[in-house]
């Protein structure tokens, strides 16, 4: 697998296949984001529904991949022979945009967790149509506990059945330890979240659009990092 994605990639630019699929799949979850909030702004709640919660499950399925493989998406930590623009534009343009980029993929991953959580917990399906529900929505410290607890344990055992069947390696720990560590900032965010909007459909208009626009910008950073570093000044890759 990971020689296929050193290969030369099919959108015709210098990328490897890892990273135009990198680009592929943030540009088909952009879109599903983007027709997804359309439908909710037309009041077609289950369209909405099914769109961003395939795309975000999807987004969350492709971005366990990546860490996985650490071989899609642009050249992060490779250094400057994956860019062969001038070493100016290296250090004051394409590091600090590559670096928010990054910053802004752990946020996005972050609200799509929680964004799915709490898009289950405020809906109410009748009659086969989807709503908010208009009532307050707060979550204690020992029932957040109890949840994460639980979910560790999940966790847990998905990395003990992996080190079982394909052994021990610090990459799939960091995986699952990343993975407890979005869980558990997740809920620190809902338990701050709640005080302030402790309405559910309130908090579920507003950062949904905070997250939609959170999406947005991801994907204009992550484009323009691709044609940097694999159009105008691609380097020396794979």
């Amino acid at each position: 697998m990971a020689e296929w994605l050193r290969e030369p990639g099919f959108m015709g630019t210098h990328a490897t296949m890892g990273a135009d699929i990198s680009q592929f799949m943030a540009t088909l979850f952009t879109v599903l984001f983007l027709i997804g909030w359309v439908q909710a702004r037309k009041r077609k709640a289950n369209r909405h529904h099914w769109l961003m919660l395939g795309g975000m499950v999807a987004m969350l399925a492709f971005f366990t991949s990546y860490y996985l493989f650490r071989q899609l998406g642009v050249l992060a930590f490779e250094g400057k022979e994956g860019f062969g623009g001038p070493q100016e534009l290296y250090d004051n343009v394409f590091v600090p945009l590559l670096t928010i980029h990054i910053l802004l993929v752990i946020l996005g991953l972050i609200m799509a967790i929680y964004m799915i959580v709490l898009g289950f917990r405020t809906q109410i399906v009748a009659g086969g149509q989807r709503r908010l529900k208009e009532e307050i929505l707060q979550t204690s410290w020992k029932r957040v506990g109890l949840i994460f607890g639980v979910m560790t344990g999940i966790v847990l055992l998905f990395f003990l059945a992996r080190v079982m069947t394909a052994g021990f390696s610090m990459g799939k720990l960091s995986v699952y330890l990343g993975l407890l560590i979005l869980m558990g900032i997740v809920f620190g965010i809902e338990i701050a979240i709640q005080r302030i909007w402790p309405n559910g459909a309130r908090r579920h208009r507003v950062l949904g659009r905070f997250t939609m626009v959170l999406y947005c910008i991801l994907f204009v950073t992550g484009s323009i990092t691709y044609t940097m570093l694999y159009i105008l000044y691609p380097g020396k890759i794979g």
